[in-house]
């Protein structure tokens, strides 16, 4: 389950995946999946085929990255992809059933599979945009995808309720899950996984990684969980309602329904919500532990005390002058620590270690764990993050930052576009105009700088 897009201050690395927020409601908010970051490592062992590893080995080609930078290198020579592809597969095939997959299984799966250069271009264009985290939770708790998980939950309330039973696990947090994932199941992915995952394991950046993932995505249909057909999923290989990756699906997946099969992909999302729900609850999830609560600081408050290893109880917190927004004492529910998720700036939450945790080994990016528990608790029916900005830092509006890049441009900015949002470039040429004019160069389009290019 570890997918799109993503790593969220919010930069969203090239192995934490990208938010491009497209639209005023992006379907699938996820992170891009990161190797060894959910529960258990999420990586599934494999036995090592000694016979194998000349065939398999990386071997470099001109003009793409090699082991120097850390990148794996490709693994062929071949002018053209497909050949080199479908050597890749002969050699890989006899080490899917030495893993203990049927012959004849794999050679059905494999047929027809072909390189699919559009995985390999989204694989190589990840963390492309950096947002700050109220630009992130303006479409993960937008007002469509509150109000239709709103009414998932009245739609699923006997399962849900039934699944949180079972595991112990709110039907807040696991609907929240399934909105950012897929948008209730409206985007579940139609790439062949199969394929996707084989193309990325011969020649991405993490072939290893991937390898790992075609060989558990094969094992799911030698179980007969589905289809060749229905497998379908992600370019990076998420899959169903809530995006499980294979190796996911292999250690946390359940039947609910109890047909025999670990339907993450039908219609019904009875199995891929209690799938979520079960994955959630061996990371750690505290049934009525809060995952965050937003807080406001005193004035001088020790900042070098908002870090994760610095826990406390939120009563210990409330002696250092620690509120919520209403200047309340946060109720004990368990261990605490105090996140900026910008740095300190606009924003501050006490997090609940454990439950925090658990969304985290779902998807490690910050923004992501706070979009999936802020989201829970709108369905609750709380009100949106309010913020503390000092005066002028409030985050400028989308008419504003259209605003702020037709001035950059009039002033000899080289401006790609003027689209209302905060991309890599726009961001440098923030940067640049805080250079050359002595303001702290971060790259943050607020309202006190863009009444500074206002004035000049």
């Amino acid at each position: 389950m570890l997918q799109k897009g993503l790593g969220l201050s919010l930069i969203i690395t090239a192995l934490c995946g990208s938010v491009a927020l497209a639209s005023t409601v992006e379907l699938s908010l996820r992170p891009v999946l990161r190797p060894g970051s959910g529960a258990g490592g999420e990586v599934v062992s494999v036995r090592p085929i000694a016979a194998l590893a000349p065939t398999l080995r990386p071997v470099a080609r001109p003009g793409r990255a090699g082991a120097q930078d850390g990148r794996a290198a490709p693994l062929h020579l071949a002018s053209s992809p497909e050949a080199g592809f479908q050597r890749w597969i002969a050699a890989f095939k006899p080490r899917a059933v030495q893993a203990g997959l049927d012959p004849a299984l794999v050679e059905r799966a494999f047929r027809g599979i072909r390189y699919n250069s559009e995985v390999i271009a989204r694989d190589g264009n990840q963390a492309e945009f950096t947002k700050t985290i109220w630009e992130y939770l303006a479409n993960a708790t937008s007002d469509k995808r509150v109000a239709d998980g709103q009414q998932m939950l009245r739609k699923h309330r006997r399962k849900l309720e039934a699944i949180e039973r079972k595991y112990g696990v709110e039907k807040e947090i696991v609907t929240a899950v399934w909105g950012l994932e897929s948008f209730y199941g409206n985007i579940k992915g139609d790439y062949n996984v199969i394929e996707a995952m084989a193309t990325l394991a011969y020649d991405g950046r993490r072939g290893e990684f991937f390898a790992k993932q075609l060989l558990a995505a094969l094992k799911i249909l030698q179980r007969g969980d589905t289809t060749a057909a229905q497998l379908k999923g992600s370019w990076a290989g998420a899959m169903g309602h809530t995006q499980f990756i294979p190796t996911s699906y292999e250690l946390f997946a359940v039947d609910f329904t109890g047909d025999g099969k670990r339907d993450i992909w039908s219609n019904d999302p009875s199995d891929a919500l209690a799938s979520t729900a079960a994955y959630l609850a061996r990371s750690g999830w505290q049934k009525g532990m809060p995952w965050g609560v937003e807080v406001r600081l005193p004035a001088g408050f020790n900042r070098g005390l908002a870090r994760r290893k610095t826990q406390k109880m939120p009563s210990d917190w409330a002696k250092l002058g620690v509120t919520d927004m209403q200047g309340r004492a946060v109720r004990d529910f368990g261990a605490a620590s105090i996140l900026f998720p910008e740095g300190g700036r606009g924003l501050a939450l006490m997090i609940f270690e454990k439950n925090f945790r658990a969304i985290e080994r779902y998807n490690a990016a910050d923004a992501y764990v706070i979009g999936v528990g802020h989201l829970a608790d709108r369905l609750k029916g709380a009100a949106p993050l309010i913020g503390n900005f000092a005066p002028g830092e409030r985050p400028l509006r989308e008419d504003e930052i259209k605003e702020l890049q037709r001035l950059l441009k009039n002033k000899g900015h080289a401006l790609e576009k003027i689209d209302g949002k905060i991309g890599p470039n726009t961001k440098a040429q923030i940067k640049a105009y805080q250079s050359r004019n002595g303001l702290t160069a971060d790259g943050y389009a607020s309202e006190a700088l863009l009444e500074h290019i206002k004035r000049r």
